[in-house]
């Protein structure tokens, strides 16, 4: 949602089984990759060929089977779901293309149908990893995914229907009428966001890297229970000895973590240093870049330092007062 790349590098991060782990391998940029017209059956076969090419570079990862529970449907039940994709039935928007509400068919189930734009910022390879990553990783904090399609060109995911929508919803640019969140929320969305990452990084092995943390990105389910979702980016943490995973910079601006902008090591604290950002946004209610403020106070993160040391000499004038009796 939203990604872009920071800078142009190349990456070499190949992690299969046994003694390859820690082998690298080239990721190109993110370009939708050119996709043949084929027949429905044909390109169900050639996507779960890809799933199963993904699914070795992958690598292990402990307790799976690389069972691939998600379902498969066609173009035409997705669109019979979502009223052949109405504008009413819209949720969201962004780069890598539309997210629908919908109710199947078959179950009656309501859910998010996200169809990718075929020009946009998610290609074939995320489409691959997000299905991968979401058959695999299982948790409270993060989406459930029911299916995907691959008729064609088209690339669909179906994911459950998360009525609260975004937390990006609930603290930026909400009508006049809508009450801002409590605190117990904020900090309950905060502690339910962490449980994720903390899921992703220390009990699934290897650690899995979310790498776009960002308050669009954590869904809210009744109660405002939240979720994480869009993994198209996540990667394979470093294992062994290793301390980290060279990749090209993928993020979104204003969430990316400076020492991963400026060198393409990616290990789990960038997750961290994003997870802060999304903290600072509900505590603050401020986004984590606001172009039409002043550039001094257009980046949330260099904003707040600022402000932290104002705060801190402020604090040392008055103590230094207190201590001299002035």
């Amino acid at each position: 949602m939203g990604c872009f790349p920071c800078f142009e590098s190349e990456e070499e991060a190949q992690l299969s089984h046994g003694n390859e782990c820690d082998r690298t391998r080239e990721e190109r940029p993110m370009v939708a990759p050119r996709v043949e017209k084929l027949s429905s059956g044909d390109d169900r076969m050639k996507t779960a060929r890809d799933l199963s090419t993904k699914r070795e570079s992958l690598g292990a990862i402990e307790g799976s089977d690389f069972s691939i529970s998600a379902q498969t449907f066609t173009f035409s039940e997705l669109s019979a779901a979502t009223s052949n994709f109405r504008t009413e039935s819209l949720l969201g928007e962004g780069g890598f293309g539309r997210v629908y509400k919908g109710r199947l068919e078959t179950t009656g189930q309501v859910v998010a149908v996200k169809q990718l734009d075929r020009n946009g910022l998610q290609g074939n390879r995320e489409f691959l990893v997000e299905v991968l990553m979401l058959s695999l990783l299982h948790h409270p904090n993060l989406v459930n995914l029911i299916g995907y399609c691959a008729d064609g060109d088209q690339r669909l995911l179906v994911y459950e229907y998360m009525p609260l929508g975004s937390l990006e919803d609930h603290l930026h640019d909400f009508p006049p009428d809508k009450e801002p969140l409590d605190w117990n929320t904020r900090m309950k969305i905060a502690a339910g966001a962490a449980k994720g990452l903390e899921y992703l990084h220390d009990k699934a092995n290897p650690p899995v890297i979310y790498r776009d943390l960002k308050s669009s990105n954590i869904l809210l389910d009744k109660g405002f229970h939240p979720k994480l979702s869009d993994f198209g980016l996540a990667k394979l943490g470093p294992v062994g000895d290793k301390s980290h995973v060279s990749t090209r910079v993928m993020g979104t601006y204003g969430y990316c973590a400076p020492e991963y902008a400026m060198t393409g090591q990616l290990t789990v604290k960038s997750d961290v240093y994003s997870f802060g950002v999304v903290l600072l946004e509900l505590i603050t209610g401020r986004k984590a870049v606001e172009s039409t403020k002043s550039h001094s106070e257009q980046n949330l993160v260099s904003w707040e330092t600022l402000v932290l040391f104002y705060l801190q000499c402020l604090s040392g004038f008055y103590f230094h007062k207190q201590q001299s009796g002035i």
